[in-house]
């Protein structure tokens, strides 16, 4: 976790900006909390971390506050890098645009290659581009949803950091956290990152259209994803050949129905 490797605490500047206006530097700055108990120094990690996430969370409850009253569905997507979360955003903001109006918001530690291709669509699209800092947080979420019409929206999408581990402890204040896993990462990841798939409403199987091809045993990812994730939907999808996206446009719009009853006409 980042309050264990440092990257959370380490000082440094986070950038959020999108395609038409010009870049703004944020601050983001981590605290480090000492406290001393004698010689009771195995204990000192643990209020560390509750001080650092606690703060996240009282702000994540605020976006997720602000959220409600906007009527938006809200999806925090997360996993390795490679694994296909922009492309299957793309085809996302492409083919599910007209039915369900929709942003992004792209965390990156370097550059903006993927809010390039995803403003390809249309769609706005700001980046945030976290420098050491291996995760999105709460706040930079507040920061960067000023950039962004909401008002015509009905979906905001955050592209989250590729990383299996730091994200997960985050919350952002979306209503759904999407883990994606690929074929081509192999059966045991959940196994080896529960965190992530523990903490996931959906789960999606990307590229399962060369599953044969890299040897992919569907069967043995779904029993560990099932054994360690039971409370996920599980969707089998190929961002590129399309498979199952009409699955996963229909769950989100069930979803949105959820969120915001009073916005869906019969």
């Amino acid at each position: 976790m980042c309050t264990d490797c440092g990257c959370a605490v380490t000082p440094g500047k986070v950038e959020i900006h999108s395609h038409s206006h010009e870049p703004h530097d944020h601050a983001h700055d981590h605290h480090d909390h000492h406290h001393h108990h004698g010689d009771r120094d195995h204990t000192h990690t643990l209020p560390v971390h509750q001080a650092i996430l606690a703060k996240n969370d009282r702000l994540a409850e605020r976006n997720r506050g602000y959220f409600l009253a906007k009527g938006l569905l809200v999806l925090n997507v997360l996993s390795s890098p490679g694994s296909g979360k922009t492309t299957l955003i793309q085809r996302t903001l492409s083919d599910l645009g007209e039915r369900l109006p929709a942003g992004v918001i792209v965390g990156d530690l370097a550059t903006d290659n993927d809010a390039q291709r995803l403003r390809e669509t249309g769609a706005p699209v700001v980046q945030i581009t976290t420098g050491s800092i291996c995760h999105l947080e709460a706040d930079m979420i507040a920061q960067a949803i000023a950039e962004i019409p909401l008002d015509k929206l009905q979906l905001l999408i955050i592209e989250n950091v590729g990383n299996l581990v730091c994200p997960a402890a985050y919350d952002l204040g979306e209503n759904l956290r999407v883990a994606m896993l690929s074929t081509t990462e192999g059966e045991d990841k959940p196994l080896k990152y529960p965190t992530l798939f523990k903490s996931a409403d959906v789960i999606l199987l990307n590229k399962t259209d060369i599953a044969e091809v890299v040897g992919f045993d569907r069967e043995v990812a779904l029993k560990n994803l099932q054994q360690v994730a039971p409370q996920a939907q599980i969707i089998e999808v190929s961002a590129r050949s399309g498979f199952g996206l009409e699955q996963w446009y229909g769950y989100l719009e069930e979803q949105f129905k959820q969120i915001a009853p009073q916005l869906v006409h019969p």
